[in-house]
C-alpha cells in the first residue's frame, strides 16, 4: 500500500504550478549552509530541519516532480504505517481499508505533492502512535519506549503544531494507561525537546505569520474540508470515522485506542483554537494535516465492522467522493497559483524593451523558476527594479530599487504583477507610482484561483495621473 500511495501522490506532480509556499522552500533550499542559517534567524526558523533536508535533495534536481517526491515518499510511509496500525488495532482487513481511505483523500494527494513538510508531519504522527502501540502492547520488546521517544523527536522536527497530536496520547493513556503513564511521560518529555526548541524559535519569529487572523467558532465547520481536501470527501470520511466508536465491540478494538484515535482527530483543532486566543493567532487548516491519519484509521476500523456489502459500498462511496478533488488538485492551478500561465502571457505578449515590475518582490521567485525551466530564461521583460541576483539574506524577497519613476524612465510599456484581481490594483503601491508617471492599464489577465494573481500591461497615457 505504501508503494501505491507514493505512485498516486507522484501522478500529475509535474503539471501543477508551484505555490508561493513551495517556492519559499525552493528559495531556502538553494542557499548555502550559511545562507540558510542566516534566513532561519529571521523567518521560518522552525522549518530549518526540513529546509536542510531539501537543500541536500535539490542537489540532484529541481524539477517539480523531483522537489515533490520526498512528500510523496512520506505519504507512502504514512500509508504503510496506517495499514499496519489498523491491522494491529482491529483486524487484517482493516489495514488495507484504512490505507485506501487515506490514499484517496484529496488532501493527502495535495500534501503528497506539496514541497512543504506537512506530509512528513502526518507520517511522523502515525509513527509516534505506532511506536506507542508497540511499546504498550508488546512490553517484552526491547527498546520500545526509546523508539517512541525518537518518533516524538522526529514529529517535533517536521512541523511544530504536529506536536499537538501528543495531547491525544496523553489523554488516552491517562484514562486507560495500564500503568505505563510514568514511562510514557518520561519518553514524551525527552522526545519533545527538539520540538520545544523549534516552537520557541517559531514564537520569536511569529511576525512571519502576522497575516493569520483570530479564528471564530466557524473554523470547526471547515474541518471536513481540511481532512478530506474537499467538503464532500471529508464528510464521507468523517461519517465513517464517527461510526467507529459505536462499532467498537464489533471490531474488537480496545477502548484505549479508540479514545486515542478520536482525541487525535479532535484535540489538535481545539488546542490550536485555544492557542490562537490565548497566545497568538495560529489557526490555519494545513497546520492540522497531521490529524488526517486518525480519520483514516477510524474509517478503516468502522468499515471492517460492517457487513461485507455495506462495507464495500461505503468504501466505494468514499473513493468516489474524493475523485473530483483528486482530479482538481492535478490541474495546472491545483495549488491555487498559476505561475506557468503568467510566464506564458509575458512571453507571448511582451515586446522588446518592455519593463516588468513586481507588486511584491517575493513573486519574482516563481517567474524566474518557470522562465528558466520553460523558456530558457528568455521569456520575461526587463526586470527594472532588480538590484541584485540573489534573494535577501533575511527573507524570500530580492533586493530592489525603490525609485519606480527612475526605473521606468524612457519605457513606453510596463508589465506589473500583483496578488489578487484587478480590484486590488489600488492597493499596490507600484501601480500608484506608475499612474503618477502617466501610465494607464490597457490589458489585464487573472491567473490562478482566488485570490490569484494579475498580470497587467500599462502604457503611457497622454493624460498623466489616469489609470
Amino acid at each position: 500500500m505504501g508503494i501505491v500511495a507514493t505512485l498516486v501522490a507522484v501522478a500529475g506532480s509535474s503539471t501543477v504550478s508551484l505555490s508561493s509556499d513551495e517556492l519559499a522552500t525552493l528559495s531556502a533550499a538553494r542557499r548555502g549552509a550559511g545562507g540558510l542559517w542566516e534566513l532561519a534567524q529571521h523567518i521560518d526558523g522552525h522549518f530549518l530541519p526540513y529546509y536542510g533536508f531539501m537543500r541536500l535533495w535539490l542537489e540532484f534536481g529541481q524539477a517539480e516532480w523531483w522537489m515533490r517526491l520526498p512528500s510523496a515518499l512520506a505519504t507512502g510511509a504514512a500509508t504503510a504505517l496506517i495499514a499496519d496500525l489498523a491491522r494491529r488495532l482491529s483486524s487484517q482487513p482493516a489495514g488495507p481499508a484504512a490505507a485506501a481511505v487515506y490514499v484517496f483523500l484529496p488532501s493527502v494527494s495535495y500534501h503528497g505533492q506539496n514541497v512543504r513538510s506537512y506530509a512528513f508531519a502526518a507520517a511522523a504522527a502515525v509513527l509516534a502512535t505506532w511506536t506507542l502501540y508497540r511499546a504498550i502492547e508488546e512490553p517484552g520488546r526491547r527498546g520500545g519506549w526509546w523508539r517512541y521517544a525518537a518518533a516524538v523527536a522526529l514529529l517535533g522536527c517536521t512541523q511544530v503544531f504536529a506536536l499537538l497530536v501528543l495531547a491525544a496520547h496523553l489523554l488516552a493513556i491517562t484514562l486507560y494507561g495500564r500503568g505505563v503513564l510514568p514511562r510514557m511521560l518520561a519518553c514524551m518529555a525527552l522526545g519533545s525537546v527538539p520540538g520545544a526548541v523549534w516552537a520557541v524559535v517559531g514564537f520569536a519569529e511569529r511576525h512571519a505569520i502576522s497575516w493569520i487572523t483570530l479564528p471564530g467558532p466557524d473554523v470547526f465547520l471547515a474541518l471536513p474540508k481540511m481532512a478530506g481536501g474537499t467538503a464532500l470527501a471529508g464528510c464521507a470520511a468523517l461519517a465513517l470515522a464517527a461510526a467507529a466508536p459505536f462499532l467498537r465491540r464489533r471490531h474488537g478494538t480496545d477502548r484505549l485506542w479508540v479514545v486515542l484515535l478520536g482525541a487525535w482527530a479532535l484535540l489538535p483543532p481545539l488546542l490550536l483554537f485555544v492557542l490562537s486566543h490565548l497566545v497568538s493567532p495560529v489557526y490555519v487548516d494545513r497546520y492540522l494535516f497531521a490529524t488526517v491519519p486518525a480519520y483514516a484509521l477510524l474509517a478503516g476500523i468502522a468499515l471492517t465492522a460492517l457487513p461485507r456489502l455495506p462495507s464495500g459500498l461505503a468504501l466505494v462511496g468514499v473513493l468516489a467522493a474524493g475523485l473530483p478533488g483528486q482530479l482538481d488538485f492535478r490541474k495546472e492551478d491545483g495549488h491555487h497559483e498559476n505561475f506557468p500561465r503568467a510566464v506564458r502571457i509575458l512571453a507571448s505578449e511582451s515586446l522588446p524593451g518592455d519593463a516588468l515590475v513586481y507588486g511584491r518582490s517575493s513573486l519574482r521567485e516563481g517567474f524566474l523558476y518557470y522562465d528558466r525551466t520553460r523558456h530558457g530564461g528568455k521569456g520575461l521583460p526587463d526586470d527594472v527594479l532588480l538590484a541584485g541576483p540573489a534573494p535577501l539574506p533575511d527573507s524570500f524577497g530580492y533586493p530592489e530599487r525603490s525609485d519606480v519613476a527612475a526605473a521606468v524612465a524612457g519605457r513606453e510599456r510596463v508589465w506589473v504583477v500583483w496578488r489578487g484581481g484587478s480590484e486590488a490594483a489600488s492597493r499596490v503601491g507600484r501601480v500608484t507610482a506608475l499612474a503618477k508617471e502617466g501610465f494607464a492599464r490597457v490589458k489585464a489577465w487573472r491567473t490562478g484561483r482566488v485570490p490569484g494573481m494579475t498580470v497587467a500591461l500599462y502604457t503611457r497615457d497622454p493624460v498623466p495621473g489616469t489609470g
